[in-house]
């Protein structure tokens, strides 16, 4: 009797799932299941290496609790999230504003702001930084009562949802909406560098690679109007550490910018937006 060859069991495989109902289910599953077993072919996995990643995927689950969701986490570091963001968001007009990942940190509800006004609400030793510029449409037209909402962490590292009882909840939170020029301004603090949780199986990972756990210093967006596609995306400080390493691999060259000083010494840095028209 002929023996199974490792194609033949992956074929048996796929045609278990071709009688799945569901067309996309059914089209994702198989596809899977052929990637899964090509890798594994190709790498030769040892029955040790396939206990250790069950071991380790069991670890990344028991490491999510209603604060932190270690799954994410690990597709962040192996940038499938940054990935899964192009394949939905990328477009090809250069114009446009690009899109990054969401992040762990967004909190819904943040509160309004009036323009020009500060969402620093907690001393911690940060630089005074001014951030403006203009929301537009890609034919250039300013975009009037255009909505930004905007988080950021403090220059402790840490993201106010992060120190329930130490930060005020909406410390470097807030909504704020453009002017009949498309124009808006808000101020706050430099942004500066942290280290995503390294203290579970993802950080782990990353010091068995020889990989390091932190982000470049960023200032988090969703920018929204009428008539267009939202866009979730970053600016980052082009003096940061890490632009060329962030650990989840968000950093995109159009959305570098410097921050330079003012008149009065305060940072100021300019980041004009371009949105798409929906439909």
């Amino acid at each position: 009797m002929a023996r199974v060859t490792e194609q033949e069991l992956t074929d048996q495989v796929l045609a278990r799932f071709a009688a799945a109902p569901d067309e996309r289910l059914r089209a994702v599953m198989q596809a899977l299941v052929r990637h899964l077993h090509a890798f594994t072919r190709e790498v030769r996995l040892a029955d040790a290496e396939w206990l250790a990643a069950v071991r380790f995927l069991t670890a990344t689950g028991k490491a999510c609790d209603g604060a932190r969701q270690e799954v994410i986490l690990l597709s962040d570091v192996l940038g499938l999230s940054s990935l899964v963001d192009l394949v939905n968001h990328a477009r090809d007009d250069e114009n446009l504003t690009e899109t990054t990942i969401l992040g762990p940190f967004y909190v819904p509800g943040s509160p309004w702001r009036e323009f020009g006004s500060s969402m620093v609400e907690y001393a911690d030793g940060g630089e005074p930084a001014v951030i403006r510029g203009s929301v537009r449409g890609v034919d250039g037209t300013p975009i009037e009562a255009a909505v930004l909402d905007v988080w950021q962490n403090a220059a402790t590292g840490y993201y106010a949802v992060q120190q329930p009882g130490v930060q005020p909840a909406t410390n470097l939170r807030g909504r704020y909406r453009t002017g009949p020029d498309g124009r808006y301004e808000l101020r706050t603090i430099r942004p500066v560098p942290y280290p995503v949780p390294d203290d579970g199986p993802v950080g782990e990972l990353l010091r068995a690679t020889g990989r390091h756990p932190w982000r470049a210093a960023h200032l988090h967006a969703i920018v929204s109007a009428d008539g267009h596609l939202p866009v979730v995306t970053h600016l980052f400080d082009a003096a940061s550490d890490h632009l060329d390493s962030d650990a989840v691999f968000g950093v995109k060259a159009s959305l570098v910018r410097e921050f330079t000083p003012g008149p009065d010494g305060v940072l100021e840095c300019e980041h004009d937006l371009v949105l798409h028209p929906a439909g």
